[in-house]
């Protein structure tokens, strides 16, 4: 496979770059000079929020582009590219649906803040792994804040017990199942493969030179917006029915096997 005319690698985060304990190995961080050296740029693009995205790449945080809350904020140097909120009354609709679901926990995501009502400590456990900043607030209905999107969490299986729930505002926003517990709420513009077109229309960097990585359903439509699109080995079936090319699991360093070909290509 010739890779030689990839001149930006977008890659998700969980269950891609991240192995299954939440960490970036030493390898991509050489891997990412040794590239960057070439030309190539790079973008992170998750459904986390922009500060857990930046603590997990604090060492080559200003040479990234950063596309957060699946799509919904893009940021360059602390500098906003792209904020698509969620309307607010489609958004206080989405919560009173939500309420009816036992076993759920949800989270109004900011900008640079999460807003979520006190939770149980399991979850308070969770919550320090997938968000920087977050706050404990007394209603989620009606909160006057901005919002990006909503988060909402299940220990058995989101897509069993959340996303049949909310399937139906699916006609008026982007209702993602972003992981084997989460489902994601937000903007119906607000997702991987509309941010991922405004940060190739930035850089200058057409889809045939844009290598992407993802592993679940919100990744679909960035994986459509690149050639080289590359499915996890541990990826959802929907995504490996997508994308062109795969690769190995994110434990097995799958993000890293095709970069390290990339990098003997271009010499």
């Amino acid at each position: 496979m010739d890779l030689s005319p990839v001149k930006l690698v977008v890659t998700d985060m969980d269950g891609t770059l991240l192995n299954s304990q939440h960490e970036v190995s030493p390898r991509f961080f050489e891997l990412f000079e040794a590239l960057s050296r070439r030309g190539v740029r790079f973008a992170a693009a998750s459904g986390r929020q922009y500060e857990s995205i930046a603590i997990k790449l604090t060492p080559i945080l200003d040479e990234l582009v950063i596309i957060a809350e699946n799509g919904g904020l893009v940021r360059q140097q602390g500098r906003e590219l792209l904020s698509t909120p969620l309307d607010a009354k489609l958004r206080d609709r989405v919560l009173h649906r939500l309420e009816e679901i036992p076993g759920t926990h949800t989270i109004l995501c900011g900008k640079d803040t999460a807003y979520l009502k006190p939770p149980t400590p399991e979850f308070e456990n969770l919550l320090k792994e997938y968000y920087g900043a977050y706050e404990y607030v007394d209603y989620l209905i009606g909160f006057p804040e901005e919002i990006m999107k909503i988060a909402v969490y299940h220990f058995e299986s989101s897509e069993a017990h959340i996303y049949p729930k909310v399937q139906p505002f699916e006609d008026q926003l982007k209702v993602k199942v972003s992981g084997a517990h989460w489902v994601d709420i937000s903007d119906p513009l607000a997702h991987k493969g509309h941010a991922l077109k405004l940060v190739q229309e930035h850089l200058g960097i057409p889809p045939e030179a844009t290598m992407v990585f993802g592993d679940y359903n919100n990744d679909l439509e960035m994986l459509g917006q690149a050639f080289y699109s590359f499915a996890m080995a541990n990826a959802h079936p929907n995504v490996l029915k997508t994308a062109r090319f795969r690769t190995e699991s994110n434990d097995k360093g799958g993000v890293e096997t095709i970069l390290s070909t990339l990098l003997q290509q271009l010499g």
